[in-house]
């Protein structure tokens, strides 16, 4: 991958099943996840795009715009919209790419020549509101991705950008976070006056308040 963690997320002007798409406009100032599917009519993915659409009030809630994309046509998204919403019971409620000529797929590196030189990978793509990538995920094909980690991670990169905090193996929200060892236990008693538990010097565990 070519894109990396930090970057900015580049900016471009593809149709979309809600129209014309450019992208840094669309975001404005929320959070993006922008994810590629390999191929329409495929049955990994219509299970997927389907559970997309069912966490849209989990997406509003971290204020993310959700937002697919494939390189099939766009008269290809409307046809299958129809079988997601039939067969899964969730009827898409954000915008697909109709990335039929691959622009954007390449200018994030989404084909993978090895894996299939016609089809996206399963790329993820966290985007925050200065349009900085903080999140890349890349499954093949064959593999649904997880999008109940994805939130987790979402949460997780959300949280740290709130407090110089990092999350642990298996984290999830409410649980106990590290406080970063780049504060010194000064610093830290003043953003965690809540006291914490210190395992090692460098192992800090807090509770942070709801």
């Amino acid at each position: 991958m070519s894109l990396q963690l930090g970057q900015t997320a580049p900016d471009f002007d593809q149709q979309s099943t809600e129209g014309l798409i450019r992208f840094h406009e669309w975001l404005g100032n929320s959070w993006g996840l922008l994810f590629s599917h390999p191929k329409n009519f495929t049955p990994v993915c219509t299970t997927e795009l389907a559970e997309v659409a069912r966490l849209k009030p989990e997406w509003e809630k971290r204020h993310v715009k959700a937002i697919g994309l494939s390189v099939d046509p766009l008269e290809s998204h409307g046809a299958w919209a129809e079988d997601i919403a039939e067969t899964q019971g969730h009827a898409l409620n954000f915008p697909l790419l109709a990335d039929a000529d691959k622009h954007v797929a390449n200018l994030y590196g989404m084909i993978h020549p090895d894996s299939d030189p016609t089809v996206t990978v399963r790329a993820v793509f966290l985007i925050d509101p200065a349009k900085r990538v903080r999140l890349i995920l890349i499954y093949p094909p064959s593999a649904g991705r997880n999008f109940a980690e994805i939130v987790r991670a979402i949460d997780s990169v959300q949280l740290s950008d709130w407090a110089k905090v990092a999350t642990p193996v298996n984290w999830e929200p409410g649980k106990p976070v590290i406080i970063s060892p780049a504060l010194t236990d000064e610093q830290a008693k003043e953003q965690f006056p809540q006291g914490w538990q210190e395992l090692r010097p460098y192992l800090r565990m807090v509770e942070l308040p709801d």
